[in-house]
């Protein structure tokens, strides 16, 4: 089956296109800044290796977009004879709400209920819903797959997910942790179990990129996870503060004469590596400036790699042991240096990194633990859009 996955965003719209016989991708591409100034579109055909690079389209909004991806899809330097040799699309939806516990082929019941809980995500699911309509009316007839980055999450027992605030909060806000980066975490920690050839295991993924998070997985089921109510929470990131008191929250708004807005774009655009840092959100750019003597390089370093370290032995405590840990991501991928800091001082917990192997960029799935370490340490190369394309496969079949 040939899918299409969307992940449509309030100003962009990201496309592949994946044949599920084999896995394989066909093409991929995005469209970016729709709707405001220069729009661009950029486009790869994975069979012939053609190129597209932010080429300036007229995009006024996401129906044109979508229009110029299938116009591309099926034209000169295209993959497919026809757009109805796409079977099925499948959606990346940020946020599934308690009404999702697993993707969904898409109906108008479907579509009200993530209008209903558009509120959670204000900044994703109304661009994720735009996209769902848009291919409802574009492909008229193919079913169209629902996949939540909440989801696989939906498995924590409600002592974890509930917040310690009056239960009315939960009740009728339905202010609680759901978590984020589920289809990810789905997807590595099934890998894993498969490397380690046992059902039952004990697997804590980090996912770090410039949004990160973190997940215990025991027997295939979420136990715990970093990120809460939205993806601001959990361990510091690339311009997010992670978890820090709340109440310091209300003593800057209160000093600094901040707004609502104002303390949020500061926690959500302003904080992490760049906030410590100063000089930029780029993990590469903070492994330079480590070289080059920056203490505040290496303060944001120490930082992110000590809350990770927390994290991991909280989940190992609430699993009752681990087996595995994972890093993906494009830090916990592509970072040698990350992961050494945070498995470093971990070895009486049974995790010993092989710290020259660590360091060497070896591609696909890797092990970087010592051959007689109690607990595995890999490096996955994560696939969300595959991910999406095999559940969205499973439900259109």
């Amino acid at each position: 089956m040939k899918v299409l996955v969307i992940n449509s965003g309030s100003s962009s719209l990201k496309f592949e296109l994946i044949d599920t016989a084999n896995n394989k991708s066909l093409a991929k591409g995005i469209c970016e800044r729709i709707g405001i100034a220069n729009p661009i579109f950029t486009y790869k055909n994975l069979l012939d290796g053609y190129k597209v690079e932010e080429r300036p389209e007229p995009l006024e909004n996401h129906k044109i977009a979508i229009d110029l991806v299938l116009h591309e899809l099926t034209g000169e330097h295209g993959v497919l004879k026809s757009i109805d040799e796409v079977e099925a699309i499948g959606h990346r939806v940020v946020h599934g709400g308690e009404y999702f516990n697993d993707s969904v082929l898409v109906d108008d019941d479907v579509i009200e209920k993530l209008e209903e809980i558009s509120e959670l995500a204000p900044l994703h699911n109304p661009a994720n819903v735009m996209g769902i309509k848009v291919m409802r009316e574009l492909l008229p007839g193919k079913p169209n797959v629902t996949v939540f980055d909440t989801a696989f999450h939906q498995s924590m027992e409600k002592a974890v997910y509930t917040y310690p605030l009056p239960l009315e909060d939960y009740k009728e806000l339905k202010v609680r942790k759901y978590g984020f980066h589920g289809t990810s975490h789905k997807y590595v920690s099934g890998v894993v179990a498969k490397l380690l050839g046992k059902e039952d295991s004990k697997i804590i993924v980090c996912h770090l990129g410039n949004g990160a998070s973190i997940s215990a997985v025991k027997n295939g089921k979420v136990v715990d996870t970093s990120m809460g109510l939205t993806p601001l929470a959990g361990i510091m990131m690339g311009t997010r503060c992670g978890d820090i008191d709340p109440a310091a929250v209300l003593y800057i708004m209160d000093k600094r004469g901040l707004t609502p807005k104002e303390i949020d774009t500061r926690m959500n655009k302003k904080s992490g590596f760049l906030g410590v840092f100063g000089k930029s959100s780029d993990f590469r750019d903070i492994q330079n400036g480590i070289k080059e003597g920056d203490e505040r390089a290496k303060l944001a370093y120490d930082m992110f790699c000590y809350r990770i370290r927390s994290y991991i032995g909280s989940y190992i405590v609430a699993m009752g042991g681990v087996d595995a840990i994972a890093f993906t991501g494009g830090i916990g991928e592509n970072a040698g240096l990350a992961r050494e800091g945070i498995c470093k001082g971990l070895e009486f917990l049974g995790i010993e990194l092989d710290y020259e192997k660590n360091m060497e960029r070896i591609p696909g799935d890797v092990e970087y633990s010592k051959p007689d370490s109690k607990v595995k340490v890999f490096k996955i190369e994560t696939a969300e859009e595959l991910m999406i394309a095999m559940d969205t496969y499973r439900l259109s079949k």
